[in-house]
């Protein structure tokens, strides 16, 4: 039988990356997936590619009449939630000096606005033994170069977990985090205006994501209470001088790209 066999889940930000890959998962594993994003077109394509159980709502998370609409379909359609995955995230590398406020009212709108009422509005369809599923990032943990909003949004994403976890329990309603590293999705492009660019930086993320495997590898089982491994590779200042090092190399070719939007960590 199917591990999700009956049940409802509505994702964000699921028409690509890893929204998309745990819509596709869900309805492998018995669900029916309602997938939002802001782009018809891509959301045309990841509903072919899903192939059956699935409606696409094309929706603004940081607007709150799309969410309005975009329950009312659920309502109308199945009457009921059982699983929020909030996966819509944004980010634009921008060193703070250089930060507009229309940077980072679009970073928090989309990355803690649009997490906040996405769940909320959520909450009146939801059944007991749901389950709200947030994507944070690693990046809450690192003092990344040009990534200071879009970390920040992370960690507050995290902070909503820890308090909806103690809110929603007596409604048997689970609560929980990922925060992953690097992920190689097809949306690290749009950060840059070459192939080149954007291989580059794919390069530089595998290499520190290898390094803390391998340390993490090699430490296991980690000591108590301490839950990631923690190397040269992974700390905050070593990253942020091969950062530096990535803008400078022809190959990376950090230096000369305009910053862009939606890397998803």
């Amino acid at each position: 039988m199917s591990k999700l066999n009956g049940k409802i889940a509505v994702v964000t930000g699921g028409s690509s990356g890893i929204g998309l890959a745990a819509a596709k998962k869900f309805v492998e594993e018995g669900a029916y997936v309602f997938i939002v994003g802001r782009r018809q077109s891509e959301l045309d394509k990841a509903k072919a590619e899903i192939g059956r159980n699935v409606t696409a709502v094309q929706a603004d998370v940081a607007n709150l009449e799309d969410l309005d609409r975009l329950y009312k379909v659920v309502k109308d359609q199945k009457g009921a939630v059982d699983i929020v995955v909030a996966s819509a995230g944004f980010v634009e590398r921008v060193l703070t000096e250089k930060a507009s406020p229309a940077h980072f009212d679009k970073t928090f709108g989309i990355n803690v606005r649009g997490v906040y009422f996405a769940v909320q509005k959520a909450l009146p369809l939801m059944r007991k033994g749901g389950s709200v599923v947030l994507v944070s990032s690693s990046l809450h943990l690192k003092g990344l170069p040009e990534h200071g909003t879009y970390a920040a949004t992370k960690a507050a994403v995290r902070s909503f977990a820890r308090t909806w976890a103690m809110e929603l329990k007596d409604r048997g309603i689970r609560v929980n985090t990922l925060s992953p590293g690097a992920v190689d999705t097809p949306i690290i492009d749009n950060q840059f205006k070459s192939k080149e660019g954007a291989d580059g930086a794919r390069a530089f993320f595998s290499s520190i994501t290898r390094s803390a495997a391998s340390a993490a590898r090699k430490r296991w089982p980690p000591p108590f209470f301490i839950w990631r491994p923690t190397t040269a590779a992974t700390r905050p200042a070593s990253i942020s001088s091969r950062m530096a090092a990535s803008r400078r190399s022809d190959g990376a070719r950090w230096r000369d790209e305009s910053p862009g939007a939606a890397l998803l960590f």
